[in-house]
This record gives structure tokens, sequence and C-alpha cells, in this order.
């Protein structure tokens, strides 16, 4: 009886356990992907930070300043377990609309408005650029 259970139990192990294929974000897919349609969205990948209603996307050269709609709403709640406090940058991958900003107003000279997410990492742990001050 003992040995029809321990059967059982590895049967239902085994069986239990998924094979699930990971798909990785090919970027250069998707900047032909921007390209050949013609919409006039560019694939993006850099950090992102959502704080006190200013959200700023950075990539390797420039610094934008992002659109809050739905779709940075949507980002935000994908990207907030990466996150350890509420000002650490998480890197992303996105398609963004990129225009530039109002004359009359302040801040960076371009914005992106996130049209479509492709990917959300962790952040590098080792990574350290961080200064933080202390009383």
């Amino acid at each position: 009886m003992k040995k029809i259970n321990l059967i059982i139990i590895i049967a239902l192990v085994f069986f239990a356990c998924k094979n699930e294929a990971k798909s990785e974000v090919d970027l250069e897919d998707n900047r032909s992907k921007s390209f050949d349609q013609n919409d006039g969205l560019v694939t993006m990948k850099g950090e992102y930070v959502y704080y006190a209603d200013a959200a700023v996307f950075q990539t390797s050269n420039e610094i934008y300043g992002v659109v809050i709609d739905d779709n940075l709403q949507l980002l935000e709640k994908q990207v907030r377990p990466f996150k350890k406090e509420a000002t650490d940058m998480v890197p992303i991958t996105v398609r963004v609309r990129k225009f530039e900003k109002p004359k009359d107003e302040e801040g960076w000279q371009y914005r992106v408005e996130i049209k479509e997410i492709l990917k959300v990492e962790a952040p590098d742990p080792s990574k350290k650029d961080v200064i933080k001050l202390a009383n």
C-alpha cells in the first residue's frame, strides 16, 4: 500500500511540473516591426521611474518625460514588484510615440507616450549608482 501511494505521489509531482517556453523579446525584430508598420511608434529600452505624479524614462543617451495615462498605470502595476523603494528605476522595453513637449510647459524636451509594454526586467542588484544621504 505504501509503495502504491509513493508511486502515485511521484507521478503527480512529475506530471504537475510544466516546461513552459519563455519567450525572449528580440529588440531588432521589434525595431523592424516599428519601422515596417509605419505607425510612428518606436521600440525603446531604458530605465523607468514613477514618483510623486511624475514619470521619467531614461535611455542610455536621453531622458524623457512620460505621459501619464492608462498604459502608464498598467506599466506601474507590472513594475511595482521589482521596486524596493519608491524611487528605484526599473529596466523596461516599450513601444512609444515620441514627441516634443509644448514650449510653454516645463520638463524634459521630449516626451513619450507608452503604447505597448514589451518587457519588464528586475533591476541589476550589482549596479552601484545610487547615492543615499543620511542625517
